[in-house]
C-alpha cells in the first residue's frame, strides 16, 4: 500500500523573465497557497524552484481519483494557468507518481517562508 498519489508539474525557467523567481515567490505566498488549502483530496503541495532552471509544483493526494481528476482538469488549461502566465510558457512536464512513504521529522511542515528563507 502506498502513502499517496503524487503529481509533479514542472516549468522551465531558462527563457523566463529575469525577475521571475521573485514573481513566483510572491504569487505562491500571496495567492496560490490559499487556493490549494481547500482542494479536495490534497494531502499537501510543495512549490520547488532552482532559479534560472525550473519551477515545480509537487502534489500528494490521498486517493488516486483525486490526483487523476486534478491532472485531467489542469492539463486542459495548463498553458493558461497562473504559473504559465508568470513564467511565459506552459509546463514541460506533468508526471504522476507513487508516494511510497512520508516521514515527518520533529520540525514538522512549515506553512510558508519563515525567517531566514529566500
Amino acid at each position: 500500500m502506498n502513502a499517496g498519489y503524487g503529481l509533479s508539474v514542472r516549468w522551465s525557467l531558462e527563457d523566463a523573465p529575469s525577475d521571475v523567481a521573485t514573481s513566483l515567490r510572491d504569487y505562491v505566498v500571496g495567492t496560490s497557497m490559499a487556493k490549494f488549502m481547500f482542494l479536495d483530496g490534497l494531502a499537501f503541495k510543495t512549490w520547488r524552484m532552482v532559479e534560472g532552471q525550473w519551477f515545480e509544483g509537487t502534489y500528494v493526494f490521498d486517493q488516486q481519483v483525486y490526483r487523476d481528476d486534478f491532472l485531467e482538469e489542469f492539463a486542459r488549461s495548463a498553458a493558461e494557468s497562473a504559473g504559465s502566465s508568470i513564467i511565459g510558457s506552459a509546463p514541460i512536464l506533468m508526471e504522476p507518481f507513487e508516494v511510497v512513504a512520508i516521514a515527518e521529522g520533529p520540525e514538522r511542515f512549515r506553512r510558508g517562508p519563515g525567517p531566514g528563507t529566500a
